[in-house]
C-alpha cells in the first residue's frame, strides 16, 4: 500500500505536459485497453479538474489488455516508440501475465518518461466513461490489495467512502477534493 501522502504537498499539479504527453499516447491504444489505477480515476473525475498530484497517481499508465487484443496492442505500442522493459516481478512465478513498457518523449523543459504496466486479463469488469474503458469501480478498489500501490489517493479514498454510502463514485467532486484533516 502507499505511504501515507505529505499534507504540506496537497493542491500541487501534475506537469501539464506529461498529462498531454500520456494522453497522446493513451489515445493511440484507447479501443485496446481498460484503464485501471490513477487514469480510470481521472476520466471517472469531473472533466476538467485540476490534475492534483495527491487526486490521481499518474506516475505510470496501468491498462489491463484482454488476451485477444494483445498483440495489436504490443505492436501499437513497439511502432510508437515503447520498449519492453523488464522488471523484478518477470523472473518471479505468477499467474499474472504482466509487462512493462516505455517511452521517453521530448519535452521543452526536459524529457517524460512514459511507463505503462501492462495486465493480461479476461475478467475484468468495466464500464465506459467518456468514451474510455476502466475498471469498474468497485473492482478497481479490490486492486490495491495486489496491483496498485497509491491506495492513498484522494479519488480511492472517496471511492471507498462513497461506495461503503451505496453511492456511484463516478463523476462525484470528492474525487478530486482536498480532504479535510
Amino acid at each position: 500500500m502507499g505511504a501515507a501522502h505529505n499534507k504540506n504537498r496537497y493542491g500541487e499539479l501534475w506537469p501539464q505536459q506529461r498529462i498531454d504527453a500520456c494522453l497522446e499516447e493513451l489515445h493511440k491504444i484507447k479501443d485496446m485497453v481498460i484503464l485501471s489505477g490513477g487514469w480510470a480515476w481521472h476520466f471517472m473525475s469531473p472533466k476538467g479538474h485540476a490534475e492534483l498530484k495527491h487526486a490521481h497517481d499518474h506516475k505510470d499508465i496501468d491498462i489491463f489488455v484482454r488476451p485477444s487484443s494483445v498483440a495489436a496492442v504490443v505492436t501499437t505500442l513497439k511502432d510508437n516508440g515503447f520498449e519492453k522493459v523488464w522488471t523484478k516481478y518477470d523472473k518471479l512465478d505468477s499467474d499474472e501475465d504482466f509487462r512493462r513498457y516505455e517511452k521517453v518523449v521530448a519535452d521543452e523543459k526536459r524529457p517524460i518518461r512514459i511507463t505503462i504496466d501492462f495486465f493480461v486479463s479476461d475478467e475484468i469488469p468495466t464500464r465506459t466513461v467518456d468514451g474510455w474503458e476502466v475498471v469498474e469501480p468497485q473492482h478497481l478498489l479490490s486492486l490495491y490489495r495486489n496491483i496498485h500501490s497509491s491506495d492513498k489517493c484522494f479519488a480511492v479514498q472517496a471511492s471507498v467512502k462513497l461506495i461503503a454510502q451505496g453511492i456511484d463514485p463516478v463523476g462525484r467532486e470528492e474525487l478530486i477534493a482536498i480532504p479535510e484533516a
